[in-house]
């Protein structure tokens, strides 16, 4: 399992995140506090809010790729 931190400004940023990870085979969820959403949701992850940093669990060993993907996102 991979964990990283990740953060959405705005829907537009969700939607495309949503996108870019429903490519990938990997069981993924988004958590915030004790809120835990599947992350190819959109609507789900919406729900997590905007401007907050939200903890992405990726169920899989090699998923390089998956983070190059998603690089606008990881928060730092």
């Amino acid at each position: 399992m991979s964990r990283l931190h990740v953060s959405f400004r705005n829907p537009g940023e969700v939607a495309d995140f949503v996108t870019r990870v429903e490519r990938y085979p990997y069981a993924m969820d988004l958590s915030r506090g004790s809120v835990v959403v599947d992350a190819k949701s959109l609507l789900g992850v919406m729900i997590l809010g905007f401007n907050q940093v939200m903890n992405l669990n990726v169920y899989a060993e090699d998923c390089g790729q998956l983070f190059q993907d998603i690089k606008p996102y990881i928060a730092a």
